[in-house]
């Protein structure tokens, strides 16, 4: 049965609980049938179907399948930044944040490999909103890494440039073991790619 709250345009948000359940259950289905089959390919009846709604339920909330897609790349930036936050909170320095953070990278990923397609997908579907998605991430990366230059955590560089090859190395990571082959322990890997990071590759 649809809900009954008011058309809204995609600025709008429900402000009753049970639009707002409906919501995110329209956004639910979406990752998953999207990060299955692609966007492409899926419908906005396979998306209702999956969220067990009436298809002109999906209108009350979003005008289009771009627009729901859209809606996942923010939510994926924001879920992984809060959970990232999280991780490395109480992290008595640089190096131990970065090494909480990669872990907490793949773990996230492992978890939510849908999410992390349709991201992925951004790049081809909804190129802008693929590099608003970097570029908020690196915009606090570069933040978090100038401080740590400037409290002596970490020797000088450019910041930027080592924001991004962090980054450009987790979302490889995150492809190769938390969602092609899981096989691998992913304490492991970090510590692999700390031992790189903290020795460098020089004999």
């Amino acid at each position: 049965m649809p809900d009954p709250e008011p058309r809204r345009g995609p600025s709008q948000k429900p402000r009753t609980r049970r639009g707002k359940d409906t919501r995110a259950a329209i956004l639910r289905a979406a990752e998953t049938v999207i990060g299955d089959v692609g966007f492409a390919a899926a419908s906005i009846a396979d998306i209702t179907r999956a969220a067990g709604i009436a298809q002109g339920t999906f209108y009350i909330y979003f005008q289009s399948k771009d627009e729901v897609f859209r809606e996942l790349v923010v939510e994926m930036g924001r879920l992984t930044r809060g959970f990232l936050t999280e991780a490395v909170a109480d992290a008595p320095d640089r190096l131990t944040a970065e090494r909480r953070g990669l872990r907490a990278f793949l773990a996230f990923v492992a978890q939510r490999p849908a999410l992390y397609n349709i991201v992925m997908e951004a790049r081809f579907v909804a190129p802008d909103a693929y590099r608003d998605y970097y570029q908020t991430f690196a915009r606090g990366y570069v933040q978090n890494l100038a401080a740590a230059v400037q409290e002596g955590e970490i020797r000088s560089g450019d910041v930027e440039t080592r924001a991004w090859a962090l980054m450009g190395m987790a979302i490889t990571l995150g492809e190769r073991f938390a969602i092609w082959d899981k096989t691998k322990d992913l304490d492991q890997v970090v510590d692999d790619v700390f031992d790189m990071l903290e020795r460098g590759l020089k004999p």
